[in-house]
């Protein structure tokens, strides 16, 4: 079963997403629960509100089709991004692979849902869509080994994230700016447990991820063809400051597209889910 977050008449609730029966609201399995989705990760919920929703009534849950899902959750605690970390990707933009991760940091005023669209802002003439396979935290995570550094991820997520990067290839020292105009990260629509997309205990090495534009495949590529892993991403960044229930690492984009007003965005990641947006003038 997977998380995610509809849109209702009476607002925004957290749901479970079971793929044979529907989507159920958490308050109807939990009618005092007063928060929204991250706090089900922050709390460690999970696995109650799954199996109250394995014996509850097939009545209870609507129709996945006819789920309206939005944006997972709004605030979180931190996003990093990770550029360059496909090989291939770093040689489609005559960059060296890093030596170390290269990261950055995006403000959740970035953040939008399945649907919303991406504005390309008026100080850019070329922004770009990277799909990305996104990693949630599920619990404080400081200092921690590569070998252990899995078992902190809560579980994963299909991601969109924008650059302007003719801003960008002014200066790297404007990647923050390029980064991190409004709409420019994009994840949803669910939240799937990691033991959903493990081999074993350590791999995620077989997950494969897609930029879509217009619908139609750009460039893929697969987890085990990463300069630095996910495992070594979370150990990494919890060197540098405490990692969150709810913090998100991006773990770096098989290629991007080039994005127009009129077009559509895409990530496709098999068993994890799909994430379109439309392009807009911003």
């Amino acid at each position: 079963m997977n998380l995610c977050t509809i849109r209702t008449p009476d607002g925004d609730e957290p749901a479970i997403v079971d793929p044979a029966r529907g989507v159920i609201t958490v308050r109807t399995l939990l009618p005092d629960f007063d928060g929204d989705l991250m706090s089900v990760v922050a709390d460690g919920r999970y696995e109650e509100l799954a199996r109250l929703a394995a014996v509850a009534d097939d009545d209870a849950f609507a129709p996945r089709a006819e789920a309206d899902f939005a944006v997972p959750y709004r605030r979180p605690h931190k996003i990093w991004g990770i550029g360059l970390n496909y090989r291939e990707h770093a040689g489609d933009l005559s960059e060296k692979v890093p030596t170390e991760p290269a990261s950055f940091i995006k403000g959740d005023h970035t953040i939008i849902g399945p649907g919303e669209p991406i504005p390309v802002p008026p100080q850019s003439e070329r922004t770009t869509a990277e799909a990305e396979l996104g990693l949630v935290i599920g619990r404080y995570c400081r200092n921690v080994q590569e070998a252990e550094a899995l078992d902190y991820v809560f579980g994963v997520c299909t991601i969109l994230d924008q650059t302007a990067e003719d801003i960008l290839e002014r200066n790297p020292r404007f990647l923050t700016r390029s980064k991190n105009f409004p709409g420019f990260f994009s994840f949803g629509p669910k939240v799937v447990p990691l033991s959903s997309v493990r081999r074993d205990d350590t791999d995620l090495g077989a997950v494969e991820v897609s930029t879509l534009l217009n619908g139609v495949p750009q460039r893929t590529n697969t987890v085990k063809n990463m300069a630095f892993s996910p495992a070594f991403l979370v150990s990494f960044h919890s060197a540098v400051m405490p990692l969150y229930p709810g913090d998100i690492i991006s773990t770096g984009t098989p290629g991007a597209v080039h994005i127009r007003p009129g077009d559509s965005a895409g990530c496709h990641i098999p068993g994890v889910g799909d994430l379109t947006n439309p392009v807009v003038a911003g």
